[in-house]
């Protein structure tokens, strides 16, 4: 999900400079665990999440470890990171999330499909008996074995392979844990999942998904729908297969108004990630019966929101960017940066390279009024995240009718 903005950016560019300055390693260290104890405070508990087991893994684990040398300095900060082969690592809160939802216990056997980094199944170490986990690109599995095996992680057992076929050998599991997203759950992971047993997963289109919770309760699946998500590509025939593939000639903002809701739930279809966010029923909102209202108290606290689309750099130079906003009492986080904005992040098609343009939408206080502007697309961009965010400012911020449109190079 790459977004300096959803952390505190005063204390990345602090680690950024003692790493270009050849700070001492101990110094060093101990700036990593501050930042993992701002991390777990700021970003997981104040998140929701609140197993305790699960937020002393994330405070003890070393996520700069799983992180490329380019992108080190942003290892604590709650955004995802690209890792090269098409791939990136999540973002904390959403492993912790994940990882809670499983409910993992110390006698449990874990099936991880998608090693990706390896940062998953290091968060899951302590906490189970045994973590299996499969990774489909062959460099990127190999990568991550090397490190988990550098780190001590002996309880990991990882393969290449493809983990939508699962491991039967291994099988059954108490726990699977899925961080692709394909467009169904695939049955061989419903077989190898133990009865009473728990598989989290992130299931529909590609910039369209919902993180899914299954038991296994008398030989049936039951599933729960937790939240909107947005998972990177999968590699190989199953992304190339998909029912609905993305355009990139046409980039657009889904659920703009925020009036498509989660059954039986206050969240927006479309958009995730949430944090401190509310969707408010009022009749002055500029575009249909709701508005999005953001709230943050503590300089540097995420409060956004997200949304994934496709965007094709070759064909589309500019965005378009329309937001109707109302503020109130709104001040610079810990930099004069830290201001509310509508943001795109870029990507290429390999996941290695980005860029962030910002549309900025005011401070103080202010009624409801029309903001636009254009964004330049880089032409290696393939894909975008958007976001409609405090990036650490605080007081209140409401946003309402949010609308991308794509301008012909």
């Amino acid at each position: 999900m790459k977004r300096v903005a959803v952390g505190s950016v005063a204390v990345a560019l602090m680690l950024l400079l003692d790493m270009a300055g050849g700070a001492p390693p101990d110094a060093t260290a101990e700036r990593m665990k501050a930042l993992r104890e701002r991390m777990a405070l700021e970003d997981i508990t104040a998140g929701g999440v609140t197993d305790p087991r699960v937020i002393e893994s994330l405070r003890t684990t070393p996520r700069h470890e799983f992180v490329p040398p380019p992108q080190r300095h942003l290892a604590y900060v709650d955004m995802a990171l690209p890792i090269g082969e098409k791939q990136t690592i999540s973002g904390p809160f959403v492993v912790a999330y994940m990882t809670e939802r499983l409910e993992p216990r110390p006698t449990d056997r874990v099936l991880e499909i998608g090693t990706g980094s390896g940062y998953q199944a290091a968060v899951l170490s302590p906490l189970v008996k045994t973590v299996y986990s499969i990774e489909i690109n062959k460099p990127l599995g190999e990568k991550a074995a090397r490190i988990l095996a550098r780190l001590g992680y002996k309880n990991v057992i990882t393969k290449i392979g493809d983990g939508f076929q699962g491991w039967p050998e291994h099988a059954p599991f108490d726990k699977i844990i899925v961080t692709c997203s394909p467009e169904e759950i695939p049955q061989p992971l419903v077989e190898q999942l133990a009865e009473g047993g728990r598989m989290v997963i992130p299931v529909g289109e590609r910039y369209d998904q919902m993180l899914v919770l299954l038991t296994k309760r008398d030989g049936e699946m039951v599933r729960e729908s937790l939240v909107p998500s947005l998972f990177v590509p999968m590699t190989g025939e199953a992304e190339e297969t998909r029912v609905v593939q993305p355009d990139g000639t046409r980039p657009a903002i889904g659920n703009g108004g925020f009036e498509e809701l989660l059954p039986d739930a206050e969240v927006p279809m479309s958009w995730y990630y949430g944090r401190q966010m509310a969707l408010v029923e009022a009749p002055d909102a500029p575009e249909g019966k709701r508005f999005l209202r953001l709230e943050n108290a503590d300089k540097g606290r995420p409060a956004q929101l997200f949304q994934g689309f496709a965007v094709d750099g070759r064909v589309i130079g500019r965005l378009a960017v329309t937001l109707e906003v109302r503020a109130e009492s709104i001040r610079e986080g810990h930099s004069p940066e830290e201001l509310p904005a509508l943001g795109v992040q870029f990507f290429d098609e390999r996941r290695s390279r980005s860029s962030r343009a910002m549309l900025p939408v005011g401070k103080g206080t202010f009624p409801w009024k029309h903001v636009q502007g254009t964004l330049t697309v880089p032409v290696w961009a393939r894909e975008a995240i958007a976001l409609v965010g405090m990036l650490g400012s605080t007081g209140t911020l409401e946003a309402d009718d949010v609308r991308i449109e794509g301008i012909a190079r």
